[in-house]
């Protein structure tokens, strides 16, 4: 549906993310891949989704020059948000333990922002879900970080991973956006977009 919709549109999806991949082809969308590094560094005073909205615009700036006519950017940020903090990538496995220990018995937020540039307009949508972990033991959490590795990943875990199917108890708006995007808003903005030419 969305492919007839935007026939006459270029998607390019500046994530390297392959979850990210998976869910723009599920939305069977016909979309190219590029990157180009950002340094992620946001204002210290930004919090919540000010955060990922900030990073979402930041990361489209690199392609700003070379966009044309028909061309729609897509770039997104996600972050947790724990204890009035953001839980960025750990950085080892210390880091990780850290984190997840920091989660566990507890409830916490995943934030996303989604960001579409074409050459005339920026729109940036964002959601939050919130997650729910049972405690953990130790042996749990070490076992995730020594056999998951989930350096990749803000708040050092992977919902779709072992850590979840064992250790969420709840959860509340959207499964896809914990993942890595909200799925829900990509489509429905675009679908927007496509109408609104």
């Amino acid at each position: 549906m969305l492919k007839e919709h935007l026939k006459s549109q270029r998607i390019i999806l500046a994530s390297g993310s392959p979850r990210r991949h998976e869910f723009f082809k599920a939305l069977d969308l016909e979309f190219e891949v590029r990157l180009k590094p950002v340094e992620e560094i946001y204002p210290e005073h930004l919090q919540r989704e000010d955060i990922t909205d900030y990073l979402s615009k930041l990361k489209a700036e690199p392609f700003l020059p070379e966009l044309k006519q028909n061309d729609i950017l897509v770039t997104s940020d996600t972050i947790v948000w724990h204890n009035n903090k953001a839980l960025g990538k750990p950085k080892d496995e210390n880091e990780a333990y850290k984190m997840i220990k920091s989660l566990s018995n507890a409830t916490h937020s995943v934030i996303s922002s989604a960001c579409f540039t074409t050459l005339t307009q920026q729109i940036v949508v964002n959601t939050t879900t919130w997650v729910t972990f049972k405690r953990l033991s130790d042996e749990e959490i070490w076992y995730y970080i020594n056999n998951f590795k989930p350096f990749d990943k803000a708040g050092a875990y992977g919902i779709q991973e072992w850590i979840g199917a064992v250790g969420i108890t709840a959860i509340k708006g959207s499964y896809n956006n914990v993942v890595g995007l909200p799925t829900h808003l990509v489509y429905e903005t675009l679908i927007r977009m496509a109408n609104d030419k």
